[in-house]
């Protein structure tokens, strides 16, 4: 993406056991790095250090380890620096009992000890939360087609995107298709079966839980979970795009977006999917003219 000096810290395995074997999805154009650090949290650490105070959010796309991790190490560290926790999970409706609680979501599944106390210390210390939660992003849907757009920019990370996210549902398919005590789910959610998957990646119908080619061609939707946690974490963004549910704890205001089926938290999703497609290829554009004239 033309910006190799952004350091990349190695974070831990997010509460997946080590006798599990990862998915680590390669790219040819993968190169070594002096800004790539064996220690993530240590990375983190020397970030917050630097910046003034309650200046910095913390993006949360993945399980909440790390940052439960952080906060237990160097909580004046977390509450002097960082402002607010944006995170992409899930709580219980916010309706329901005093405080955020996470639910079943994929992210906070991997390691939901990390999650609850992540969430209860935030509450504790009036740190503000924010989540998006999967509803959000199942009420504004990607079609497959757009890789392709992307991929046709010849960027190599657009076309690598686009292959890995084919073997990615291929094997989420895999997943859903074995029985909830199967340890090949990893920490896939009991819900998470070929109902649910016929569900969120086509526009009707089901096919057979015996399928054995690639389902790639029949997916008819994708669900931009990262990018709009992304596009949350940025005031303008959030403010044109997404409706926040607020819940007030010890006089702080936390914001969930997305509630349940009927309530996305989405404000009109052609805008919002116009906003991040136009995003994404600009991004693209963009990289490969820094590289054509750097």
């Amino acid at each position: 993406m033309g910006m190799p000096d952004v350091p990349v810290g190695i974070g831990s395995s997010g509460g997946v056991g080590d006798d599990i074997e990862l998915e680590v999805y390669e790219a040819q154009y993968s190169r070594p790095s002096p800004c790539i650090f064996q220690s993530g949290m240590e990375l983190v650490f020397t970030a917050l250090e630097s910046v003034p105070p309650k200046s910095t959010q913390l993006l949360c796309i993945s399980s909440l380890s790390d940052v439960a991790t952080l906060i237990r190490e160097r909580e004046e560290l977390f509450i002097s620096k960082v402002k607010e926790v944006v995170v992409m999970g899930g709580v219980v409706s916010p309706e329901m009992g005093d405080t955020l609680v996470p639910d079943s979501a994929y992210n906070n599944n991997c390691d939901i000890s990390a999650a609850r106390f992540v969430y209860r210390r935030c509450q504790e210390l009036g740190i503000p939360t924010i989540t998006l939660s999967r509803w959000a992003a199942y009420g504004c849907p990607m079609p497959p087609q757009l890789l392709d757009e992307l991929a046709s920019t010849e960027h190599m990370v657009a076309r690598n995107i686009r292959s890995v996210s084919r073997v990615s549902v291929d094997q989420l398919w895999k997943k859903v298709r074995l029985h909830p005590s199967d340890p090949r789910r990893e920490k896939l959610p009991n819900r998470c079966d070929v109902n649910w998957f016929c569900r969120i990646f086509m526009s009707k119908g089901e096919i057979s839980k015996d399928w054995k080619a690639s389902v790639w061609p029949l997916v008819q939707k994708l669900n931009m979970y990262d990018p709009l946690a992304l596009l949350l974490a940025v005031p303008a963004y959030r403010a044109a795009h997404f409706c926040c549910k607020e819940k007030n704890v010890n006089d702080v205001t936390h914001l969930v977006v997305g509630t349940s089926e009927r309530d996305t938290g989405i404000k009109n999703k052609l805008a919002l999917f116009d906003e991040y497609s136009t995003l994404f290829l600009s991004a693209f554009e963009e990289s490969l003219h820094r590289q054509e004239y750097s």
